[in-house]
């Protein structure tokens, strides 16, 4: 029995005095956060009240299982900022549904995670609130990965039973779990509902664990998965249980190797690694081909980034200084006050990013960008339906290089940044269910092997990397 299923047993036995841990769980995330900064917020006095509760009446699934969310994910009374100066003091008068439907179940919210500001960026680098940006559990010179960088360092260090609450638009669960040395699941789109989060892009974001143990991924997936009133884009299916995946094995099973995610650009450790793992796999009674994804491979990344910046760009703009936003003195017209303020509370990224969105949706420019770029997702869709006829799962490296020092990547221009989401845009695009999974060390920092499976086929993830877990 793995820790995090004993912990809520006992829990619901009164075996353990939940406030009790809870305390220690809030020293160890204090003392973590001291010398990693992967909490933008400890909500101490939340996760004690919800500890109190827990003590008289524990039946619920997630009873004392201890959660971390990412800061663009709304919790009721707690700041949150999605990263960004200008959200600075914003306190969310109601919780995200994932959120209200882990508490529900009896988890404990510990607190906010770091992130790039709004999901902009792969290195947890652009963190806009005036805090240092998390460093990489394994090593301090290095990057935890992002935008979900602080769930991924908190998923690697904290002792307690935990799991964290990330996002994905483009592979913000996948990347810093992989630099990171932890699983991290990203559902099929609409899986989960995006009621209560901050929008980066409306047709790409998706909410999803990130842990060390299958057991806390299945259940919390299992908790915040279904459908909402409140979003349109939420699903009706019914929703697996995901944790009976664990038991099963990969015998019979036939993975389609991505070709174009090995070679050129591709870091010759992570290459040997994540081949090793799919030896493992075939050893293990698998079977395995390889296979081209030439439009993924070729257009996924003009794709997803004229899309997710078009998207952002009206997304942002409701950061104004009146409904939401940094209040600055007011002077001047409209146009005036709204540049102001943006200009002073957004990051450089943040300010590329809207940029090159609202250019690509402009009069003239929208059907060559905007609409064009959604055609170009759409045979990317088809690719992948087509090649899931011949195949149970894709596998692919979920990053093309190790966690890279932060004076490296100083030197790396905008595009340079863009690049390195080759593997991980593909699947977001095409909203497929994905999953990190760690398969070894290479210099003392960890090497993801990513899996993509078809829409709603969540549990198949699951039980691919159940034979890595104990590894």
């Amino acid at each position: 029995m793995n820790k995090i299923h004993e912990h809520i047993n006992k829990v619901k036995k009164g075996e353990i005095d939940i406030v009790e841990a809870t305390h220690k769980a809030l020293e160890e995330t204090e003392k973590i956060n001291k010398e990693y900064y992967y909490m933008n917020e400890i909500s101490a006095r939340l996760a004690l009240s919800q500890a109190e509760k827990l003590k008289k009446h524990a039946t619920g699934r997630l009873s004392g299982l201890f959660i971390s969310v990412k800061d663009a994910i709304l919790v009721e009374g707690v700041q949150s900022r999605g990263g960004s100066k200008i959200l600075n003091g914003y306190i969310p008068p109601f919780s995200s549904t994932a959120v209200k439907k882990l508490v529900d179940e009896g988890a404990i919210i510990i607190g906010k995670t770091a992130q790039d500001e709004f999901g902009f960026g792969g290195f947890s680098t652009n963190v806009n609130v005036g805090l240092n940006h998390p460093l990489n559990p394994f090593d301090k010179d290095c990057a935890t990965g992002g935008s979900s960088g602080g769930c991924g360092g908190m998923s690697q260090l904290a002792s307690f039973p935990h799991i964290s609450l990330g996002e994905s638009t483009g592979g913000s669960i996948v990347n810093p779990a992989s630099f990171c040395g932890v699983f991290g699941l990203c559902p099929t789109y609409g899986r989960v509902s995006r009621y209560g989060l901050m929008d980066y892009a409306n047709s790409l974001d998706k909410i999803g664990p990130m842990g060390k143990e299958l057991y806390g991924i299945a259940s919390v997936q299992e908790v915040i998965s279904g459908h909402d009133s409140n979003d349109s884009t939420s699903l009706k299916n019914n929703i697996d249980n995901y944790s009976l995946y664990i038991e099963k094995d990969v015998k019979g099973m036939n993975f389609g190797i991505i070709k174009e995610t090995f070679g050129e650009g591709v870091d010759l450790s992570v290459e040997k690694k994540v081949w090793d793992a799919i030896k493992t796999l075939e050893s293990l009674g698998a079977k395995y081909h390889e296979v081209s994804l030439p439009k993924t491979n070729r257009y996924g990344i003009s794709a997803y980034y004229l899309i997710a910046t078009s998207e952002a760009s009206t997304n942002l703009a409701r950061y104004c200084g009146m409904r939401y936003g940094k209040e600055e003195e007011l002077k001047g017209n409209f146009n005036e006050y709204f540049s102001k303020v943006r200009e002073m509370n957004f990051g450089e990224e943040a300010k590329r990013r809207i940029m090159l969105g609202t250019f690509a949706r402009m009069s003239g420019q929208r059907d060559a960008y905007y609409i064009k770029a959604l055609k170009v997702r759409t045979k990317i869709i088809e690719e992948y339906s087509h090649t899931f006829k011949k195949f149970d799962a894709l596998i692919s490296p979920t990053m093309p290089m190790l966690a890279p020092r932060f004076d490296e990547l100083e030197k790396l221009s905008p595009l340079q940044h863009y690049k390195v989401d080759l593997m991980t845009v593909g699947p977001n695009l095409a909203g497929l269910p994905h999953i990190n999974i760690p398969v070894g060390f290479e210099k003392n920092l960890p090497v993801g092997m990513m899996i993509i499976s078809n829409h709603l086929e969540e549990g198949k993830l699951i039980q691919v990397a159940k034979e890595f877990e104990n590894e």
